[in-house]
């Protein structure tokens, strides 16, 4: 019988995480292996691939930040990107470093279990390999885990059903009647598109969201010459940031402004659009102080009352909640209900009782007639990309057993008892723009590897991991994020336990931490190097 495959280091994951994991530990000369259970790279952007699916990220800083050229030559047209503008530019950064070679596709990783006599890792994948490797390093999504809602007679439903994370190559939907269950990001996107083509599309509702413009065009020739002109200074911005992005976070509380300028701000952000930039760049107490939620909130409102013709439905789509969800913004979405075949349920006064052959039954007794359900449902975020995962560690303890209902690690990377695993997006990442965020959590990983050498370990300690939670913690508790819940809570999982899964202290504070970390010796660490 052959020996099995070694490897100094697999990857498994071909998002923008994994591939940058790829790209530094080769810069490291190390034998690196990168799996992936899809046809080609993307990560969630390969499966993503619903009509209108697209970053709330402007294109200028939704890519890597480490290849100067390649950032001001690389085609974008217009200020966000789509599914197939993200999953061609990784796929473009992969061929030009020539990593392909070092990728499997169609491959998925079943187990993979700590030899603490050897200190590897023996990884078993679906092609019926069994692997070993130094380091294994997942940058397997924070949103992976599809999340399926639980509706009575589901399976009696003879349309067809789409899940958005699992979108097919090839979809018709004219002349038909389509649900769309869910209104999130993804929900209010998938929305839009489908109300061009469909017969008529109804929104069920669950949770009625705060929306505002995405403010996407067309990047002019004199706009893209600038932004290349302004590259580093744009990095520069966007690393010492809380959230990742290119614009400037407010500094200014709202009500320290008169009421005439505190409108004129807001406008002026709503008609520049971006979900983030009018949560963050608008008032700097937003989501930490009720009043000035309330301030914002007003002013959406008015906007949902001039815009939706139908007052009922207008009502329906007005959330209760603060606006401390993940912010939204779109091209179109309250526009849409004024559409003769777009209609409204709220699911919240008239919930689900069953599906039927033919359709969706609600609790006032009317059948929706459907030829097409769409789950916009989302994601069991974080720790949900793992359950399908049997990774063990110290003592044949998996990383579910050992997470529980507390999922924890430091820094969103590293986790006790789970030597030289690295968990690219695990609990307590930063909640921020994912491309600099996974640069900062890789840049950090290679240096642990670098420093523990090809033989060595590396391992997180009890008191930093409880540190790191106790902070994620803490920091949460001042946010009106943690309040309102949802799905960066786990909220949208029945039966799963509300905890903290993200650092909300900014990437500026997580770099900052970052650094401090290795010049106090990678502090938080036992990093052994063997000869």
């Amino acid at each position: 019988m052959a020996d099995s495959p070694s490897y100094d280091a697999v990857v498994v994951g071909a998002g923008f995480a994994g591939v940058y994991a790829l790209y530094k530990l080769r810069q490291l000369n190390l034998h690196v292996l990168l799996i992936d259970n899809a046809e080609d790279v993307g990560g969630t952007w390969f499966w993503n691939r619903y009509p209108g699916a697209s970053s709330d990220v402007h294109s200028v800083v939704f890519r890597y930040s480490f290849d100067k050229d390649d950032l001001r030559s690389y085609p974008w047209p217009n200020h966000y990107v789509t599914q197939p503008e993200v999953k061609a530019y990784l796929g473009n950064v992969v061929d030009k470093y020539d990593l392909r070679k070092h990728i499997q596709f169609k491959t998925t990783l079943l187990e993979a279990e700590f030899d603490e006599l050897k200190s590897l890792w023996n990884i078993k994948a679906s092609d019926g390999i069994t692997r070993s490797a130094r380091y294994l390093v997942t940058g397997v999504g924070q949103l992976s885990k599809k999340n399926i809602p639980d509706i009575k007679n589901f399976g009696s439903f003879r349309g067809d059903i789409y899940h958005t994370a699992a979108w097919p190559e090839h979809h018709d939907f004219h002349g038909k009647r389509v649900g769309v269950i869910g209104n999130g990001s993804t929900g209010s996107q998938v929305l839009i598109e489908l109300a061009k083509e469909a017969k008529h599309v109804t929104s069920f509702q669950r949770n009625p969201q705060w929306n505002v413009p995405n403010g996407n065009r067309l990047v002019t020739e004199e706009e893209r010459a600038h932004i290349n002109e302004q590259y580093d200074e744009i990095w520069d911005r966007v690393k010492k940031s809380a959230f990742g992005f290119n614009f400037l976070e407010s500094t200014t509380p709202t009500f320290s402004v008169s009421d005439e300028e505190r409108k004129n701000i807001f406008q002026k952000a709503w008609d520049e659009g971006n979900g983030f930039n009018f949560m963050f760049g608008t008032f700097s107490d937003i989501t930490t102080d009720e009043e000035a939620n309330k301030a914002a909130t007003d002013f959406i409102k008015s906007k949902i009352l001039e815009t939706v013709k139908d007052p009922q439905t207008a009502r329906k789509l007005i959330p209760t909640e603060l606006y401390a969800r993940r912010p939204i913004c779109n091209n179109g979405y309250y526009e849409v209900f004024n559409q003769d075949n777009v209609s409204l349920v709220s699911l919240k006064e008239t919930p689900f009782t069953e599906l039927t052959p033919t359709g969706a039954v609600t609790s006032d007794g009317v059948e929706h007639p459907l030829d097409a359900l769409v789950l916009a449902t989302g994601f069991d975020a974080v720790t949900g990309s793992y359950t399908k995962i049997n990774i063990r560690g110290r003592g044949g303890q998996t990383l579910q057993e050992y997470w529980g209902d507390n999922p924890r690690s430091y820094l969103g990377l590293a986790v006790p008892n789970f030597p030289n695993l690295f968990t690219i997006s695990g609990p307590n990442h930063p909640f921020t723009n994912a491309p600099p965020q996974t640069e900062a959590q890789v840049d950090f990983l290679t240096s642990v590897i670098e420093r523990a050498g090809t033989r060595g370990t590396a391992e997180a300690t009890l008191e930093a991991e409880k540190e790191w939670t106790d902070l994620s913690n803490k920091i949460a508790e001042g946010s009106l994020f943690h309040k309102t819940g949802g799905w960066i809570f786990g909220d949208n999982i029945p039966g799963k336990k509300h905890n903290v899964l993200f650092f909300f202290g900014g990437l500026k504070d997580y770099r900052e931490r970052q650094a401090a970390i290795i010049a106090d010796g990678y502090r938080g660490f036992i990093i052994t190097p063997l000869t």
